[in-house]
């Protein structure tokens, strides 16, 4: 009988031997537990992650009720839920939630790329650089603003927007497009720091052309500002969203034979949660929406992109109350700044199975890193 055992123990060893190298996958002990991990054939090329600022599960159903019951994040084979509190309170703002994507580490809320001693933290775009991946940010806030700045700045208050400015030419960031123009151009201290990205860079803005007229050169970094302030609601004609999502993945993919990392904030969908206003919401949403299929079909084309979209946080602890209809929505909500509530994660392409389940939003930075097959950090301090 012992004899049988030992047989069948060793058959099925075999079969497991087999099947972990028919699939391309090995077994890893981890705490005693088997657990499947994929190989480097399952790694992205290029990563897009995708931010709408404020976009809790109620601004999608929202969003998704007024599409017809449908809405492109439902391409998306992985979901998961992230934890969005901050290093020092639990309600985060944007400016720590966006440093923790894109650091790995939680920060106090304000904080743009450093942590909690104010030390300057080494970002996921910064260390995409370093590994020759062309980069970009794309917001419909100003380039400056919290979000798109925790990737590319070090500053302890997020409303330094003169001095974020000037990060950005620090670094070699292969394309940049959102609003802000009057903290490059028309500053305190007179700089025209337009001026001073020297020959490697493109520079453009809405007053001399619109961005969907511009032909971009491929042999330099790219900068449009698309507004002198704050861009408009896409509701009172703000438009380039999308333009600045097909434009930014076709010059990115020329920049860099290594691929690419690129990042993409709807913000105002936050501004909509902020004004409690159900239709601002709404229409953000939407055209995010919208952009999220057009990057959802290059990937699904391109075959080695990861597409990661999420929320920082929610805003306007937004509820759909019960007299609405699919047709005749009507909404409520308890405050005018952001909840504490978890936020969606959808992922897809190679590496997206990472991004299933429930995690810190430090994890995001730690996944994507994961995907693309770099070697963990023990220290993130720049």
């Amino acid at each position: 009988m012992k004899h049988l055992k030992s047989i069948f123990s060793l058959i099925l060893f075999c079969l497991i031997l087999s099947a972990c190298k028919s699939s391309n996958k090995t077994i890893v002990e981890d705490d005693m537990i088997n657990t499947w991990v994929e190989e480097d054939d399952n790694m992205p090329k290029n990563i897009i992650l995708m931010i709408g600022d404020g976009m809790g599960l109620t601004q999608i159903s929202a969003g998704m009720y007024r599409l017809g019951n449908q809405t492109n994040l439902e391409k998306f084979p992985v979901v998961g839920l992230q934890k969005t509190h901050a290093g020092d309170e639990l309600i985060t703002d944007s400016a720590a939630s966006a440093t923790a994507i894109a650091t790995g580490q939680k920060t106090y809320n304000g904080a743009i790329g450093v942590d909690m001693d104010t030390l300057p933290l080494y970002t996921f775009l910064e260390e995409a650089e370093d590994n020759e991946l062309a980069t970009g940010l794309v917001a419909t806030s100003t380039i400056v603003h919290a979000t798109p700045a925790s990737f590319i700045s070090h500053n302890p208050y997020r409303r330094n927007y003169e001095e974020i400015a000037a990060d950005f030419l620090k670094t070699e960031v292969d394309l940049f497009i959102g609003g802000g123009k009057k903290y490059f151009d028309n500053r305190e201290d007179e700089q025209n720091l337009l001026e001073q990205f020297g020959d490697d860079y493109q520079i453009s803005h809405f007053v001399e052309a619109e961005l969907e007229d511009i032909i971009i050169d491929p042999d330099k970094n790219f900068g449009y500002l698309t507004s002198n302030k704050d861009p408009l609601p896409v509701s009172q004609g703000r438009d380039y969203l999308l333009t600045a999502a097909k434009k930014s993945v076709d010059h990115l993919a020329k920049r860099s034979d290594k691929g690419f990392f690129l990042m993409i904030e709807g913000s105002q969908i936050d501004w909509g949660g902020h004004a409690n206003d159900m239709e601002y919401i709404i229409s953000e949403f939407i055209e995010f929406n919208t952009v999220i299929g057009e990057i959802f079909e290059f990937a699904k084309e391109d075959g080695e992109t990861l597409v990661v979209v999420t929320a920082d946080h929610e805003t306007g602890g937004f509820a759909i109350q019960t007299e609405s209809t699919m047709d005749t929505l009507v909404g409520s909500f308890t405050t005018g700044k952001h909840s504490g509530t978890m936020v969606p994660l959808f992922a897809y392409g190679p590496g997206s199975e990472h991004f299933a389940g429930i995690y810190e939003n430090t994890e995001i930075y730690h996944k994507m890193r994961q995907a693309i097959g770099w070697s963990e950090n023990k220290d993130n301090e720049k």
